[in-house]
């Protein structure tokens, strides 16, 4: 087993891609799945997903064959293991895993029992007795670099990356060349009356939050139009537990004419519903991913300053694609980013990057909507 730098791997190699139980991972992982095919389109790709992001998976050109690796149902590892030694004897042995959640102990071990030829992310070595190191090119040692977010990345690794944007580093750390900045999802039908505008409040991590009463104030300015708005996310108890609502969207369902879509989605019917949508409007989180991929107009919401400094590392994860904008704080704060955004909560009193947000910015984004500017300026 040993460190991939390039090397020719014949014409149909199996590769195994192993990705994280974050929509927005999966996202950015298409790009290198696309990529492999391209540059090998008689090899088998295999993926190690994650039940959240199962339908996006199974929907997938370029997968060719599935399965999750975080069911944590009883008799699932077992289920798993099973599942790897039927494909081995269907499809061969693994010429390539790629680890793009290689900072997770489960997928590092996954990787190893894999016993690929050639591993790019991380790994534990074939014995599991320690990480396999990084190796010595820039496209493996950048694995080990503390900052991926900054402009002292690039400048420190000129010449072999084009941006900090999470997909190109997939894509290099497995030396594939692709069009980095080109998202494809499937989708489907969501099954309802699509309102005018989809909002999703909530994220995994409470420094990305914008306040409630913000979100109100856009709401009733779009009510006062005539333009509808619904809010997706996940089931209201998961967004309780997960997602940090603490009864802010039910607030927000009481006071407006919010129509509340929570739960009522798969991934692809989200996907579904942010085409139809007019507009969509998130925080930093997944619906704002799959909303852009699809190529809805979309806002994300951000407490980044002009020159990026704020409460996401938007350098590393934000879409670069032509239908997405994001808000701009008039306030800067390096916290976060000193503490490598290892924070759950905002780390300073009055979250003052996220309230320096103004409802005004995303009020003006939304009269500027094409299927939405007519009706707002009635």
């Amino acid at each position: 087993m040993q460190r991939y730098g390039g090397e020719s791997l014949g014409e149909s190699p199996r590769i195994v891609v192993l990705g994280s139980c974050k929509v927005g991972n999966y996202v950015k992982s298409t790009p290198l799945l696309r990529g492999l095919k391209q540059r090998w389109p008689a090899a088998t790709v295999d993926f190690l997903g994650s039940g959240v992001t199962a339908d996006f998976e199974a929907g997938c050109a370029w997968i060719d064959w599935r399965h999750s690796w975080d069911d944590s149902a009883p008799g699932a590892g077992l289920a798993l293991q099973q599942a790897l030694a039927q494909r081995t004897t269907s499809a061969g042995p693994v010429d390539l895993a790629i680890n793009l959640d290689g900072f997770n102990p489960a997928t590092q071990t996954l990787t190893a029992w894999l016993r690929p030829r050639y591993v790019a992310g991380g790994s534990l070595t074939a014995n599991l007795r320690r990480e396999l190191p990084w190796g010595e090119l820039p496209q493996q040692r950048f694995l080990a670099d503390p900052d991926w977010d900054s402009q002292a990345f690039l400048e420190r690794y000129a010449g072999v990356f084009q941006s900090n944007y999470i997909a190109e580093l997939f894509c290099r750390l497995a030396f594939v060349e692709t069009d980095f900045h080109a998202i494809e999802l499937p989708s489907g039908d969501p099954g309802f009356a699509v309102p005018d505008v989809l909002i999703h409040c909530t994220t995994a991590r409470a420094a990305k939050l914008w306040p409630y009463r913000y979100w109100r104030q856009v709401v009733e300015a779009c009510t006062a139009r005539g333009i509808s708005v619904g809010l997706v996310g996940s089931a209201p108890a998961a967004q309780r537990s997960d997602y940090h609502s603490d009864g802010g969207e039910e607030a927000l369902l009481a006071a407006t004419e919010l129509v509340d879509l929570r739960g009522r989605t798969t991934l692809l019917q989200l996907a579904g519903a942010c085409r139809q949508a007019a507009a969509v409007v998130s925080v930093d989180a997944g619906p704002m991913h799959i909303a852009a991929a699809v190529g809805a107009p979309t806002l994300a919401i951000v407490g980044n300053d002009a020159s990026g400094l704020g409460a996401s590392p938007i350098r590393l994860w934000l879409p670069r694609l032509a239908v997405l904008q994001r808000t701009v704080s008039s306030a800067s704060c390096s916290a976060c980013a000193d503490n490598r955004y290892r924070n759950d909560g905002c780390l300073l009193d009055g979250h003052p990057c996220m309230a320096a947000v103004e409802p005004d910015q995303v009020l003006t984004w939304l009269a500027a909507v094409p299927q939405l500017s007519q009706r707002w300026s009635c």
